[in-house]
């Protein structure tokens, strides 16, 4: 990099200290020329706020600078080779730290963010982390988030749409059933947690959406998409209605009525009253509306027809007793084992 200075105005002079400081005291001994590369700045201006550091501090009760109360630099260091390195600090290490319930809290969303697929720069979201933990007043409790298991078969599926070339793969619907399917892929998206493939499916000649982690045995065939697939303007709405959907009428609170936005039919009606929303949702099948309700528990209740809510409601009951069996198993087991003799 050159060692001409762009000039710079106070509120840059002092962002840049700002963050050369931690910087250097992440890194013990660092080249200029490293150090102006990180910050995107010429050598000169990183040698002048070192300079810049060495007389900054923070005075001691006699509101005197006395040693100790400035920072200081291995002088050496930086004239013969070009090299800062801090051997004292002051003020840093007395700034408020995260406790280590805030640092894990704030580990665990990272942790999250780098399992996604979207997210390439992972290494990034380590060295934040680690900075984090280091940054913690006791360092931070020990959590983890585990890798999304979908990221490969992602990433194979965005590799298909920018190639646009077809994919083949076993797909097993919500109700079980396994079908082998060759589908042009056109776009991927996420809604909360899942992530679903929407393109043109050669074997029910049509667009289709399919959830991702119902997909097995994935194989990108480098075919070219076909004619049918490079035609296909994608709706915006990612769920879109068939003949043989189910209608359901639902009560929703209405806070929650945009996040199930893409189930209500465009013509369904919207009463609302007081905090809830009288309206229809649209469904390929009951499984998908358990999952529905689930997904939006105590929010989302269904209404009509009976078999709708008979189909939820014994959902629900075996789920219930799945849980008070497990509860008899543990109680059981707590009570055998007794004191130790």
């Amino acid at each position: 990099m050159a060692d001409t200075a762009t000039p710079r105005d106070a509120r840059d002079k002092l962002a840049l200290l700002l963050s050369l400081i931690p910087y250097l005291m992440d890194n013990e001994s660092v080249p200029v020329a490293d150090a102006a590369a990180a910050f995107d700045v010429s050598p000169k201006q990183i040698r002048d706020a070192v300079h810049l550091i060495a007389v900054s501090g923070l005075p001691g009760e006699s509101h005197a600078y006395l040693p100790g109360d400035l920072f200081d630099i291995d002088w050496d260091e930086l004239e013969e080779h070009d090299r800062i390195a801090l051997t004292h600090t002051v003020a840093i290490d007395d700034t408020p730290r995260l406790s280590a319930r805030e640092a894990a809290a704030l580990i665990a969303g990272l942790q999250y963010l780098s399992s996604l697929p979207e997210h390439a720069d992972r290494d990034a979201m380590a060295s934040l982390m680690a900075k984090l933990e280091r940054g913690t007043a006791t360092g931070a409790a020990q959590v983890a988030v585990a890798p999304a298991a979908l990221r490969d078969t992602v990433a194979t599926v965005r590799e298909a749409i920018e190639r646009r070339t077809q994919l083949d793969f076993d797909y097993v619907s919500a109700r079980g059933d396994s079908e082998r399917r060759t589908v042009d892929p056109l776009r991927v998206e996420s809604v909360n947690d899942d992530w679903y493939l929407r393109g043109w499916c050669h074997l029910r000649k049509a667009v289709r959406t399919f959830r991702i982690d119902r997909i097995d045995h994935l194989v990108s065939t480098g075919k070219p998409i076909s004619e049918h697939a490079a035609g296909v303007v994608l709706p915006e709405r990612m769920f879109q209605g068939s003949a043989e959907d189910l209608t359901v009428s639902v009560d929703v609170a209405a806070p929650s009525l945009p996040l199930i936005a893409d189930y209500i039919p465009e013509d369904a009606e919207r009463v609302h009253e007081g905090d809830l929303v009288h309206t229809k949702v649209r469904v390929a099948h009951y499984h998908g509306l358990k999952r529905l309700v689930a997904r939006f528990a105590g929010q989302v209740v269904v209404t009509a027809p009976d078999d709708a809510r008979a189909a939820v409601a014994e959902w629900v009951r075996a789920g219930a007793e799945r849980y008070e069996e497990a509860g008899q198993a543990s109680a059981a087991e707590s009570a055998g084992k007794g004191p130790d003799a």
